[in-house]
């Protein structure tokens, strides 16, 4: 590659990463707007499946592009958030049909702090397995942009699929959580950024897991006393 080509290519990188950041503050403001009074905590109501599909995508964007704006194009961008759709719907459908079975012990006032508490503590295991440090070295690894735009979207869609196989988890404590809640979203959002950008991968990992300790134990034990979090009805 020329001088000229990589001070473009450079250019162009810096540019993109412009948009995607810009796209991101949007959504976020989209994001805030539309979560306005929806937060029940654990076990909020998802919607229809049209209207989740579209707040999942605009959460995404904005969860996610920021931590790719420093290496992504918009055409990369655009096919990374194809995995996550996907994942978003099997996690409504996942949702919804384990909410049809009307499952007594999963009320607030029974299992249900445990059940989500054990959801988080499970996010924090998968921190230590083979898959997701695969996937989240992935991640992190340098990349040189595609030489087209089809390339590029291809590219998008492996690193997306590779991202859900990193973070699913914690977007399942997202869902413990309560996914329309703003806070969490934020947290969980700042989770995943500092596990791909920090340089040191160890620290990363281990300031996730003992967050998401504190979280479990906290959800279970003492939701009412957890900043952030609420109690359902």
């Amino acid at each position: 590659m020329s001088e000229g080509s990589a001070v473009r290519r450079a250019a162009d990188l810096r540019l993109s990463g412009i948009v995607l950041i810009a796209v991101a503050a949007a959504c976020w403001a989209v994001t805030a707007n539309r979560m306005q009074g929806m937060d029940m905590g654990p076990g909020t109501d998802l919607g229809s499946l049209g209207w989740f599909a579209g707040v999942w995508l605009t959460m995404m964007a904005a969860m996610m592009l920021p931590s790719l704006a420093p290496r992504g194009t918009v055409p990369f961008a655009a096919g990374f958030l194809v995995p996550w759709l996907a994942a978003g719907v099997a996690a409504y459908g996942l949702v919804q049909g384990v909410r049809s079975l009307d499952l007594s012990f999963l009320g607030w006032d029974e299992g249900g702090p445990y059940v989500a508490g054990a959801v988080i503590l499970g996010a924090a295991l998968y921190e230590l397995t083979p898959a997701k440090r695969i996937c989240l070295g992935h991640c992190r690894a340098p990349r040189r942009p595609a030489r087209s735009i089809p390339m590029e979207l291809r590219a998008g869609v492996v690193e997306g699929a590779y991202c859900v196989g990193c973070c699913w988890a914690l977007m399942a404590a997202l869902f413990a959580l309560g996914v329309m809640s703003l806070t969490w979203m934020v947290v969980i959002a700042a989770a995943i950024a500092f596990e791909k950008l920090w340089p040191s991968e160890r620290v990363a990992e281990g300031a996730t897991i003992g967050l998401l300790v504190a979280l479990a134990l906290g959800v279970a034990f003492f939701p009412g006393q957890l900043p952030g979090l609420t109690v359902p009805m």
